[in-house]
């Protein structure tokens, strides 16, 4: 099982130029751990592609289906406290966003706080860093 930041699931959901990528890692472990509030990173984005013209309406519903088809096959990161806890304390460490701190925590959630060994996948740089700074496995994707 490996836990999958939105940035990367994007491409699962939706063709990009990142979906080749996506469906590779998923291929290798079919398995997947999602932070709880990935279906709202992944509305929003969804969303934001409306809006700049590059997914129709009916696309981004489609999208949004096959992501909570996926969200219903994963294990979920729900403990939000700990979560909180852990992303305030990366954000005192890490050069990222409220949204991949939370991220992040949940991953070291879902790891067990042992991150070693562990795959994260993600498309963001930053949060790869510090992925990586945490111990975390991370697949380089595209840059």
């Amino acid at each position: 099982m490996r836990f999958w930041d939105s940035s990367a699931v994007v491409p699962l959901i939706v063709a990009q130029s990142a979906s080749p990528l996506a469906d590779g890692w998923l291929a290798q472990d079919p398995e997947v751990a999602l932070w709880t509030m990935t279906p709202v990173e992944l509305t929003s984005a969804l969303r934001r592609l409306v809006r700049e013209g590059s997914l129709g309406e009916k696309e981004a519903a489609v999208a949004e289906s096959r992501a909570d088809d996926l969200v219903r096959a994963s294990h979920v990161v729900i403990n939000i406290e700990t979560v909180k806890l852990q992303a305030r304390r990366l954000l005192r460490l890490h050069t990222l966003r409220a949204a991949d701190a939370l991220q992040l925590a949940a991953a070291l959630e879902w790891a067990g706080g042992r991150a070693m060994g562990r795959c994260l996948h993600t498309l963001d740089a930053q949060l790869a860093r510090a992925a990586m700074r945490e111990g975390f496995d991370v697949v380089p994707g595209p840059a």
